[in-house]
């Protein structure tokens, strides 16, 4: 069973030809994140005229940003062999060893949800991440050594939507920490112009920018988005991508104007019909939506979050006024503080 274990670990849904098909090739390619991309073409022409590898690079925020993406340009970039495994995928220290030990001199090991690893394969990555040694036990008992065996020089590249799910020993081990943030319209309506170029279907500059602003600043979305929109345009045999099949596509989808889907009307429904608009805890919300904790925190929060229409306080999450305007009801008056009662 364990011996297919390593093949399991560096392969991976996303590494394929279908999903990778949309996905730039290149750092000069990659539409948004002009920070990261300035800094991180610095630290490429950098390891490549040293003739080494790239220190080990941390990518973190919120998914669909293009983490994954971004590695594969990195192997691209360093003319690198890329090896692609999560954390939930390497069960045992063993796994990794394997993987560590068959790596090619200049290799890039991406590891998707870092932050997900079992401390004692953790224990194994140190060594090899800073003095690129590896550490195995032989035999059992009395009779059990520890031969450390040396691996060529590599990268790690680490992406996690968690960053401070991470230990503070592997966190230290990163060279170069990047910070992925949500794109602006104008970035996402480029990414939808050229994946349509890509799939063959043309796009008015009404259409695009429809399904840009309904991305919630995800391009994974946004592709997403823009097959769907694709396909109700071809079936009511439009040539062309514009504003009404746009919004007919999407309001079929029940996606709206902000980008919110029904999941996210859901979450911010329950908690004003069912709690008053809160404060109420993450596990509380989970059970009376149906909807994994996890999930909410990491998927739908965020955005949330950041469109003002909720907040996290120290007793829960809480809806904002914004929130109440958003589904067509009136928020609830502020009560008057004593101060403001009496002077």
């Amino acid at each position: 069973m364990r011996e297919n274990a390593e093949i399991d670990a560096i392969q991976s849904p996303e590494d394929t030809p279908a999903d990778l098909s949309l996905r730039p090739k290149r750092l000069s390619e990659f539409i948004g994140q002009e920070k990261l991309k300035e800094n991180l073409s610095v630290f490429l022409k950098a390891a490549i005229q040293r003739g080494e590898p790239l220190d080990h690079l941390l990518l973190y925020g919120p998914p669909g940003l293009g983490k994954t993406t971004l590695a594969h340009i990195v192997a691209t970039e360093m003319g690198a062999t890329i090896h692609v495994t999560s954390g939930p995928a390497i069960e045992r220290p063993g796994d990794l060893v394997g993987i560590l030990t068959n790596l090619e001199p200049g290799a890039v090991l991406f590891i998707d949800e870092i932050h997900r690893l079992a401390r004692p394969v953790e224990e194994i990555l140190y060594p090899a991440m800073e003095d690129s040694k590896v550490d195995i036990m032989i035999g059992k008992g009395p009779a059990a050594r520890s031969i450390r065996l040396e691996l060529p020089r590599f990268t790690v590249i680490g992406a996690t939507t968690r960053q401070g799910l991470l230990t503070g020993p592997l966190r230290d081990r990163f060279g170069i920490v990047m910070h992925f943030a949500y794109y602006d319209r104008e970035a996402l309506y480029e990414i939808i112009r050229r994946s349509a170029g890509i799939l063959g279907y043309s796009t008015a500059k009404d259409g695009a920018e429809e399904i840009a602003r309904r991305s919630r600043g995800t391009p994974r979305i946004a592709n997403r988005l823009l097959r769907r929109v694709r396909d109700f345009a071809q079936v009511d045999g439009e040539a062309e991508i514009h504003k009404p099949i746009a919004d007919k596509a999407l309001e079929m989808l029940e996606i709206d104007h902000l980008g919110l889907d029904k999941v996210d009307r859901t979450l911010l429904s329950a908690l004003i019909n069912k709690y008053n608009g809160g404060p109420v805890g993450l596990d509380t919300l989970a059970a009376t939506t149906g909807e994994d904790s996890g999930t909410i925190e990491d998927v739908y929060e965020p955005y949330l979050l950041q469109m003002g229409l909720l907040q996290r306080t120290p007793r829960g999450r809480v809806v904002t006024p914004s929130a109440y305007l958003h589904l067509g009801l009136t928020p609830p008056q502020k009560k008057a503080s004593q101060e403001e009662l009496f002077g």
